[in-house]
């Protein structure tokens, strides 16, 4: 189930990038479950990793190898994320990147392999069928495979998830393409989930690297599903160079160009990861404003967001003003005066002055719950700052989802 879900649409090809998929029969055999994108020479890249404590050996290894190598393939699999399997994983994965750098064109070594899983948490990568696998990907790779891959790196996701725009930089047009895949442990730590958005602009890596941290805030970080953070999440972004401007060192025109791409990239694969969230049957923006810091409403916004009674109200569309209440309160803002507070959903004032609003009309706001799309605007009253956070709600089908989700 998803809710507004867009279709995937054409996605350009970038200059400098080729992408591959094939069917190792991970977890099914239906699809390819597996997918390989390779970078030019010269590419530069950034990327942001969970901060989940139990991170996967392919985590660890993506991040020790981006900070001293220039990545030439990143190799991702769905189905199993090589994830709480110990030095076994790391050898794993380290296994498959040499399998990768030896399938790939010549020059490629195996330190500019980043290797990206997700899926099942605490079993081995099926070595052999996965060896295969890599064979038949090199052989399909194409510029024109992004659709593909879309599709080859889901789990739980009802649909593939894409973006592509071309932005101006010194008078040239740069393409950017990206795609995401993420329904389910999707909780703000980083970026949770995977997703991989490639460029054919001129950059160094220290100011890619500061794009990349800013988008992942602007967007990744502004989303929540189930409040939980996964042990794979990343977040990729590679600059081929092929585009015909003068290389961004720092600040300036041309990095603020390519930091509006990608944010912008970058928020609309975070909405759709929201929209198809597991079992999703509404996608809700919770807008705090009248804070007195950003963090303070980020905290609220969360606590409402992720508070599994706000969250079945929004699935049963009940107007539940003592659930918000109790949501806001417990966000732990110590000198929070509830005297100041006043919510509503969409344009129905639910509460003034932290009490029911004079005049409040339930079957109103029950008839905005009932959309599939909604705002729950909070204000707090005590100063300037404004947030927001999307998420969805929690549905029959994500206990289902989740209850079968090895079986």
């Amino acid at each position: 189930m998803a809710v507004n879900l867009p279709p995937l649409g054409t996605l350009l090809p970038v200059p400098g990038v080729r992408l591959g998929t094939a069917c190792a029969g991970i977890k099914q055999h239906e699809r390819d479950d597996l997918a390989l994108i390779e970078l030019a020479e010269g590419t530069t890249a950034g990327a942001v990793f969970t901060q989940n404590r139990f991170r996967a050996p392919p985590v660890e290894l993506a991040e020790a190898r981006l900070g001293s190598h220039a990545p030439r393939l990143l190799l991702i699999n769905s189905g199993n994320a090589n994830a709480a399997t110990g030095q076994a994983g790391l050898e794993d994965a380290e296994a498959l990147c040499q399998r990768a750098a030896q399938c790939g064109a010549q020059g490629i070594e195996a330190e500019q392999v980043l290797p990206f899983s997700t899926g099942v948490i605490g079993e081995r990568l099926p070595l052999a069928p996965m060896r295969r696998a890599i064979k038949d990907a090199m052989r399909s790779l194409t510029a024109n495979g992004w659709a593909d891959a879309a599709q080859a790196i889901l789990t739980t996701d009802t649909g593939a998830k894409g973006l592509t725009q071309q932005v101006q930089i010194g008078g040239r047009a740069v393409t950017l393409t990206g795609i995401a895949k993420g329904a389910g442990m999707i909780k703000p730590d980083m970026a949770t989930m995977l997703a991989f958005i490639c460029c054919d602009a001129s950059i160094t890596p220290n100011a890619l690297q500061t794009i990349v941290r800013d988008a992942a805030e602007r967007s990744f970080n502004r989303i929540t599903v189930d409040g939980d953070t996964s042990t794979n999440d990343a977040f990729v972004v590679a600059a081929t160079g092929q585009a015909d401007h003068p290389r961004i060192e720092g600040p300036g025109a041309r990095l603020d160009a390519l930091r509006g791409g990608v944010s912008e990239l970058a928020a609309g694969l975070a909405e759709r990861i929201v929209r198809d969230a597991e079992g999703a049957t509404k996608f809700v923006t919770v807008q705090v404003v009248g804070g007195a810091t950003q963090a303070e409403c980020l905290r609220v916004a969360y606590a409402v967001a992720e508070s599994p009674l706000v969250k079945t109200a929004l699935f049963a569309g009940d107007p539940n003003w003592g659930r918000f209440c109790m949501a806001i309160g417990r966000a732990g803002i110590p000198d929070l005066d509830p005297a100041k507070v006043s919510l509503a959903l969409d344009d129905v004032a639910v509460a003034e002055a932290g009490l029911l609003a004079q005049g409040y009309d339930e079957a109103a706001a029950a008839a905005v719950m009932a959309k599939a799309e909604f705002t729950i605007g909070i204000n707090l009253g005590r100063g300037p700052c404004e947030q927001s956070v999307w998420t969805s709600d929690l549905s029959y089908d994500y206990v289902r989802i989740n209850a079968e989700y090895r079986t």
